[in-house]
């Protein structure tokens, strides 16, 4: 398992674009960006905001970053790590909540989706400067590191121990869909009534784009840049976020190894997924989900999807054929002709 290397050392990787995310009204949101949790964040407002709420929704952001962060110094996420194998540690509230999601995700996986794979993309260190293909030998030593069994949690206490030393957690699979619901919750609290919520990628519509019309978003195509789409879904307080090879990799001998690594074998997944984005009501929820369904496969994950209440996909496969679930048969419009529904 692995994502997007921004920030976090593991963080989504995930590229959708928006279209159609325009006011009811004449004029402009309220918009601001900055790079937070080591991504582009842009916060726009369409109705009932200010730039006091927009302070606000970018202070929540880094307050969750100056918890959960592994490239920072002094974070609780880094002092736990620290003391694997050593100590339990007791963790904030947020901190402690997200973890146990995330293990709650590794069940439900059997371990296909693990945040103490940490370790492997260390090794690998995929979209970074020192990314490499590692020895069977390296891959050996660093995968008896990866197993989220070994992470022990009290809830009375809210006290984690991670059993082995030199074992690493990586949240960067579920923090930004934890903070994307966080600043969609405080946006609401604050009265406002519509908005979009971009978290480097994860999406999360607040309300609708007007009385009449939910926000159109765009899936984006796993084979291009940023900003071209496969199809549109209309969404209205749900969140979409996109896992997928595209993103980052790295060459070795005429050989492409992308970044979403399986805990089991200590190499990238091999699967006929290209992307898959999952639509749900909670971002932390779709965040993991959608790296663990890509772990499974085309026909598992659909499958696995269509078992889960009020959870969709999209599905795309590396020969462009697009896959849905049933509860969006009646929303998801193709609009790029280099791909085919396929169910």
């Amino acid at each position: 398992m692995g994502k997007k290397i921004i920030g976090f050392l593991l963080v989504i990787g995930l590229m959708i674009g928006t279209s159609g995310c325009t006011s009811s009204s004449d004029k402009e949101p309220l918009t601001r960006t900055d790079i937070v949790m080591g991504t582009p964040v842009t916060i726009s407002i369409y109705e009932g905001g200010s730039e006091d709420i927009l302070q606000k929704s970018f202070d929540k952001v880094s307050q969750i970053e100056s918890l959960l962060s592994i490239n920072k110094s002094g974070t609780e996420i880094d002092k736990l790590n620290e003391n694997a194998g050593i100590k339990k540690i007791k963790l904030s509230e947020t901190s402690y909540k997200i973890i146990k999601r995330a293990v709650k995700y590794s069940h439900l996986s059997d371990g296909g989706y693990d945040i103490s794979v940490g370790p492997l993309v260390k090794l690998w260190s995929i979209g970074l400067p020192e990314a490499k293909v590692p020895t069977q030998k390296e891959i050996d030593e660093v995968i008896k590191l990866v197993d989220y069994n070994n992470i022990e949690l009290n809830d009375s206490t809210q006290e984690v121990y991670l059993n082995k030393k030199g074992m690493i957690l990586d949240l960067g699979s579920i923090a930004k869909g934890y903070a994307a619901d966080e600043v969609a919750s405080l946006l609401k609290k604050e009265g406002v009534t519509r908005a979009i919520v971009n978290l480097g990628g994860n999406i999360y519509a607040v309300g609708s784009k007007n009385d009449n019309e939910d926000w159109n978003v765009g899936i984006q195509n796993p084979f291009s840049d940023r900003g071209e789409v496969v199809g549109t879904i209309h969404i209205s307080n749900k969140s979409i976020v996109t896992s997928g090879i595209y993103e980052r990799f790295i060459e070795k001998d005429g050989k492409k190894y992308h970044h979403i690594l399986n805990p089991k074998t200590g190499y990238p997944f091999e699967t006929e997924i290209a992307g898959v984005s999952i639509i749900s009501k909670e971002s932390i929820d779709c965040d993991a989900l959608s790296t663990l369904v890509f772990t499974k496969g085309l026909d598992e994950g659909l499958k696995f999807v269509e078992g889960i209440k009020d959870v969709d996909a999209v599905f795309v496969t590396k020969d462009k054929k697009v896959y849905i679930t049933n509860g969006i048969k009646d929303n998801f419009k193709i609009t790029n002709k280099e791909f085919i529904l396929s169910n």
